[in-house]
């Protein structure tokens, strides 16, 4: 049939295309990485390789269905920002939407090989020694320069490959936590582009539109899906650029881990944001961490999701054993290579979120800036009321 040539051209076209750029970015350990993997998808150079490699159908019904990148508002100064998607996550895109049948082309074995492939690729390359080629470019490329000083280790030659520089551990003193000793109050997970609903019903309203998102699918438990029914959501996104740990937003006791296996799909927001696709939060690749607040005696979930060219997800100095006590704003681990997110929730009534989140998220339909440690909202108990 015709519709079934079209996307098996698509698909053709597409993994030569990611393929095609990976290879390219390893190639070169000393290339700019935002002339490879990193260029901005609506960068002339940009769209000019995609046309030797995608049919111009496909070229043209993306640009013509995608903004090529999301706008952000710093939390800071108030003021949006535009953030261009990265080539790569551009050809995911067009991996997430090609063809005429979407349910279809997105279960798609060999779509899911694709991703898994070049994700595990990209982590092997970058745990090999040759890849510290690749930190100074990136650093420079990002102006991560000053941020170097805020790391345990500032010295980008003391790292031993690029994974290890990409999962750089932060010094506790560089990100405060707000409110030290307010216990009611909780912290953003991630220095992160975040989003805050005060309902699993608004998130879903407003951001989560892919088919298929249910609190049962993303926590792989039905039982602990019913205690959050109701409650409120925040969403933390990592970008490649981002420093790369995430923490507690609460102080608490680990009372569970589940690992949940899958697939290694785009979080960016024009993936989240589509109606009709498939949920990838509820797809990919996931660890869900159940803390045990103090003093509240209510469970906080939080759930790391790898995304697109995402290596690995670890926990850091043990606090994945059962019973560990952390305090709000530890670090409890690395992303390795990619773009991630977390996403926190809480049980209903549990935590009333700042407003200004709230208002980004749902009326302006925009993530917010955000650091480790940052104010996120406050239980109703220490909010004065």
């Amino acid at each position: 049939m015709a519709s079934e040539h079209i996307n098996e051209e698509g698909f053709q076209a597409t993994s030569a295309a990611l393929n095609n750029i990976t290879d390219e970015t390893l190639s070169n350990h000393a290339a700019d990485p935002r002339s490879t993997l990193h260029r901005p998808a609506d960068h002339e150079h940009a769209h000019s390789f995609l046309s030797k490699i995608l049919p111009k159908h496909a070229i043209t019904g993306l640009e013509t269905k995608f903004h090529m990148g999301n706008y952000v508002i710093d939390r800071q100064t108030g003021e949006k920002h535009w953030e261009a998607m990265s080539i790569y996550v551009r050809v995911g895109m067009h991996l997430l939407y090609y063809g005429s049948e979407q349910e279809k082309a997105l279960h798609w074995k060999r779509t899911l090989d694709l991703l898994r492939q070049q994700s595990e690729k990209m982590g092997k390359e970058y745990d090999l020694p040759d890849s510290k080629g690749h930190i100074k470019p990136f650093i420079e490329s990002f102006k991560l320069q000053d941020s170097m000083a805020e790391m345990v280790q500032p010295d980008p030659d003391k790292y031993s490959c690029f994974n290890d520089f990409f999962a750089r551990e932060i010094r506790p003193d560089a990100r405060p936590i707000a409110e030290p000793t307010n216990e009611h109050v909780v912290s953003s997970p991630a220095d992160c582009r975040l989003t805050a609903f005060p309902t699993i019903d608004l998130a879903t309203k407003y951001w989560i539109k892919g088919y298929g998102f249910t609190m049962e699918r993303l926590l792989g438990d039905a039982e602990m899906a019913r205690s959050f029914d109701g409650g409120s959501m925040v969403i933390a996104r990592l970008a490649p650029q981002d420093y790369h740990r995430w923490h507690a937003p609460v102080s608490g006791t680990v009372e569970a881990i589940k690992d949940i296996p899958g697939a290694y799909y785009t979080v960016n927001p024009q993936a989240i944001n589509e109606a009709g696709t498939l949920d990838v939060f509820c797809e990919n690749k996931r660890s869900v961490m159940t803390i045990r607040r103090h003093p509240h005696g209510t469970p906080t979930a939080v759930v790391a999701v790898g995304a697109m060219l995402v290596g690995s997800i670890k926990y850091v100095n043990g606090v994945d054993k059962l019973g560990t006590q952390v305090r709000r704003g530890e670090c409890l681990g690395a992303f390795y290579y990619g773009g991630s997110t977390v996403i926190v929730i809480y049980p209903p009534g549990e935590v009333t979120l700042d407003q200004d989140l709230v208002h980004n998220s749902i009326d302006e339909k925009c993530e917010t800036l955000m650091k480790v440690g940052w104010r996120v909202g406050i239980s109703p108990v220490g909010d004065g009321n």
